[in-house]
């Protein structure tokens, strides 16, 4: 079992930056791929970004490439979301997952965090 907490959401007016941490604990988080995933209001689970395992590849949603940045920290099981230049459409509740491979589906992440909300205001 990997639990995952996320932090760090909140309300930035557009042009803003924040900082999601999702902090695993459980099994080797080493062991697991990382991802972010969103879901805005009355829409389904979105893909954000995702990380390997070793950090040595990631891959962005496109509208989020060049705006966001994914990084771990392997040494204290923790993985972040990098936002800037944040956009109104940004608006959603922010889950980190953990799965065995860096992919962009829902169903290939084992692991889920209860989420943080992120509201962008214009």
């Amino acid at each position: 079992q990997v639990q995952l907490v996320e932090s760090g959401g909140g309300l930035v007016q557009a042009g803003g930056s924040l900082r999601l941490s999702c902090e695993a604990s459980g099994r080797t988080f080493s062991s697991y791929a990382m991802g972010w995933f969103r879901q805005a209001p009355g829409k389904e689970r979105e893909f954000v970004a995702t990380i390997s395992r070793s950090a040595t590849a990631t891959y962005y949603t496109d509208s989020v490439t060049g705006r966001f940045t994914i990084s771990r920290d392997n040494a204290k099981n923790t993985a972040y979301l990098q936002m800037n230049n944040l956009k109104p459409e940004d608006t959603a509740v922010y889950y980190c997952a953990a799965g065995l491979v860096a992919g962009t589906s829902v169903r290939g992440y084992a692991y889920w965090g209860q989420g943080t909300r992120v509201t962008v205001s214009s």
